[in-house]
């Protein structure tokens, strides 16, 4: 399924939005696409944080000079997938994501681990324990990407022998 939303949305990205093909990402619940835009070109000796104040603002204009098609494009998914479109794009070192899903997540924790969130909170790491468990979902992220990487892999795989399994 997600190889049929990635190839829905080639089809109808127009090919001059970005340098090359967006990705395209989903779960359950969002289908996330973000494009590369071409970098910025700027003088010779531009300090590092006026080259990404020059990619923030190429992206910044991209949201705005394509929020028409966007939203019509986000619209025709929305139905044919039943899930919420967010878009992004990335100049050089630059990525920004709009609109994109905020979720509530259920878990139940046990002392040692609401200690931790309490901890985050306390030490003003995060607002609340909801903002402490992203914090730290996202710190798993950063430090074992590769792991991850490698089990989405996996699950892949996993998939493909179950779609050729006696059940189908």
């Amino acid at each position: 399924m997600s190889e049929d939303i990635g190839a829905w949305f080639a089809a109808r990205i127009p090919p001059e939005w970005f340098v090359g093909p967006a990705e395209v990402s989903s779960d359950s619940e969002e289908i996330l696409v973000l494009g590369t835009l071409p970098d910025v070109e700027l003088a010779a000796g531009t300090s590092a944080e006026g080259r990404a104040a020059a990619r923030v603002a190429r992206i910044d204009r991209f949201r705005e000079e394509t929020r028409e098609d966007r939203v019509r494009i986000a619209r025709e998914a929305e139905r044919r997938f039943r899930r919420k479109v967010a878009w992004g794009g990335r100049c050089g070192d630059e990525t920004r994501v709009f609109t994109t899903l905020s979720l509530p997540v259920m878990t139940r924790l046990r002392m040692p681990e609401r200690l931790i969130l309490d901890t985050l909170v306390a030490g003003g790491v995060a607002r609340s324990r909801s903002d402490a468990l992203a914090w730290c979902v996202r710190l798993v992220g950063m430090h074992q990407a590769e792991w991850i990487k490698g089990l989405r892999e996996a699950l892949v795989k996993v998939d493909e022998v179950r779609s050729k399994g006696p059940l189908n």
